[in-house]
């Protein structure tokens, strides 16, 4: 078992070799392209095969800095079967989701249904979580986020050339980031272990159940085109291993309140990156939908200013600011705390 503390202590200065701007940019960016690497990736595997793969290659970045750390995986038979749930809800599940969804329609869309994650947080936690309580600030925010999820399906249209079924499922593929959120906040929260050797066990597990449905739904690729590979490989290193490196980085470094401002660049260079580099089109409704979303979903997880001048924490958080959405979400303390808040590739 781990002896290090759940919550990562702040780099030291020799570990800082890039400013923490340049390393929020590159996560930027890694985050919003990983929707482009999955439509790539779909079109010559399969999404089950896309999923694997990417969180194979993750879950073998993340081993590797365990193995730097010196790190052991977390014991005990219930924290395993935790971490279990966790990963099909946080991991295996999400990513599937999001594969399947970008067969029919585009990445720039899967990656604005992505940003409404912190919406539905918002929803459930009112359910879920007695301490979180309503305020018109949120539910107002509430109100603006589904609002914009509206003008971006084009619903005065009746989803004229619009996928529902794509669509659909990527919107439950950003509801099933929370959904994840709010059982490890209720199961994992406590433990001593640090987030690393939990988050890598997690993304282990979650391969395992990838490693059993693939072979039962899909065949062997007769062939491994290239530039799909490399996009698969790229997803699970850069979008989901090194992502979550950097994410605790940051988080440790800057504070949690300025490392989740990655959420709203997220869907933001998704679109761009499938407009520039796929040749998606783009309806007038798209971009001001996101917009509206991203209003919504930033009202949602503001907090309301206190007698003496000071912010109030959010309710739900660890009377602190709220995480960053993570695309491979882990399990620390810190964000099981958070369970209301972020979004996810």
């Amino acid at each position: 078992m781990s002896s290090s503390a759940a919550s990562p202590s702040v780099p030291s200065p020799a570990r800082r070799v890039l400013d923490w701007r340049l390393r929020f940019g590159v996560l930027s960016l890694v985050w919003g392209f990983s929707f482009l690497f999955m439509k790539v990736g779909t079109e010559s595997f399969a999404p089950f095969q896309v999923t694997l793969g990417r969180l194979a290659f993750g879950t073998a970045v993340v081993a590797a800095a365990m193995a730097v750390k010196r790190e052991r995986l977390p014991r005990g038979a219930w924290t395993w079967v935790h971490l279990t749930v966790a990963g099909f809800l946080l991991n295996a599940l999400p990513f599937s989701l999001f594969a399947f969804s970008e067969l029919t329609i585009p990445s720039s869309l899967a990656g604005i249904c992505n940003a409404t994650s912190p919406l539905w947080g918002m929803a459930l936690s009112l359910v879920a979580l007695s301490e979180d309580r309503p305020t018109r600030r949120r539910v107002a925010g509430l109100g603006i986020g589904f609002l914009g999820v509206l003008t971006v399906l084009g619903v005065w249209q009746g989803f004229h050339g619009l996928d529902v079924t794509g669509t659909a499922l990527a919107l439950l593929a950003s509801l099933s980031y929370p959904v994840g959120w709010i059982y490890v906040r209720r199961t994992l929260a406590g433990s001593s272990h640090s987030h690393l050797s939990l988050t890598g066990a997690q993304l282990g597990l979650a391969t395992l159940q990838l490693a059993v449905v693939t072979p039962l739904f899909t065949s062997v690729p007769t062939s491994f085109p290239v530039l799909p590979l490399l996009a698969v490989a790229a997803l699970g290193v850069l979008g989901t291993g090194l992502a979550f490196l950097i994410q605790y980085d940051l988080v440790a470094e800057v504070g949690p309140t300025t490392a989740q401002m990655v959420t709203y660049f997220t869907p933001v260079i998704a679109t761009a990156a499938g407009v520039a580099l796929l040749g998606e089109s783009l309806s007038w409704s798209t971009p001001v939908g996101a917009a509206v979303v991203l209003a919504g979903a930033a009202l949602t997880q503001s907090r309301p200013r206190t007698d003496h001048g000071r912010s109030e924490p959010a309710p739900g958080t660890d009377r602190g600011p709220s995480e960053p959405a993570p695309v491979a979400p882990s399990v620390t303390p810190e964000t099981a705390r958070q369970a209301r808040h972020g979004s996810r590739v």
